[in-house]
């Protein structure tokens, strides 16, 4: 019965959705199916807290975005997300949903990766998008030397803060949410989602000019599983 309720609701809430500059018509559609699966596997809660991202994470892209268009550092489509989006963002939370719905064992944990790829996902949204519109002399995070702005693996005080911000944002909402079981727990998973945002710009640095099928969607992908990853295995002697 919840799977049919999920269906029901993310297809009427997509339906009513489409005009909002958020999403493409695909992304829309994958949104769907990804809204059905959380809904399905952590009920309204989960659901929440991945519209919550999807939401802060578009209205920070349109943040200074004529600014960015004319510096050619916009996002393509205005800054509509595609279904490589939906999914480069999504796809770790997913799984650990998908893990929780099958009945693993070990759910407040699963819950802490959840959480902490989501926290490092809008700790990169914030900190990209603020850091191209409001950051002075970006420097390369391999030699700390000054760089363009939108250069892979550039940084700015700027965009760290607001990276820092992010991570913060999302992580209380977590714990508002009953996703994170404590204050003290939910302050190591706003570290670890920094911390993986620095680690995704070192990654951008070293490899994604190098390597043709690097792409930011799956580089994203990689910055959300090691973020899961590090705060599943820092926090298995706390749950």
């Amino acid at each position: 019965m919840i799977w049919i309720q999920a269906l029901l609701l993310n297809t009427v809430l997509i339906a009513g959705a489409q005009r909002a500059p958020l999403l493409t018509p695909a992304g829309w559609f994958h949104a769907g199916a990804l809204g059905t699966i959380l809904w399905g596997c952590l009920g309204w809660r989960g659901w929440l807290a991945v519209v919550a991202y999807l939401v802060l994470g578009s209205l920070v892209t349109r943040l200074g975005l004529r600014d960015k268009q004319d510096r050619g550092l916009a996002e393509a489509r205005g800054g509509r997300r595609g279904p490589e989006n939906v999914w480069g963002s999504a796809a770790t939370g997913t799984l650990l949903a998908l893990l929780i719905g099958a009945g693993v064992e070990a759910r407040p944990l699963l819950l802490v990766g959840f959480s902490a790829s989501f926290a490092a996902k809008l700790a990169d949204t914030f900190g990209s998008e603020i850091g191209k519109r409001w950051g002075r002399r970006p420097l390369l995070i391999t030699t700390m030397r000054p760089v363009p702005p939108g250069t892979e693996g550039a940084i700015s005080l700027a965009g760290t803060l607001a990276s820092a911000a992010g991570s913060v944002v999302m992580t209380l909402l977590m714990w508002q949410l009953q996703l994170l079981p404590s204050i003290s727990i939910s302050l190591f998973v706003m570290l670890i989602g920094l911390l993986a945002t620095l680690a995704e710009s070192l990654l951008g640095a070293l490899a994604q000019d190098r390597i043709s099928w690097l792409s930011n969607e799956l580089v994203n992908a990689l910055q959300t599983l090691l973020a899961a990853l590090i705060a599943m295995l820092l926090m298995s002697d706390w749950i």
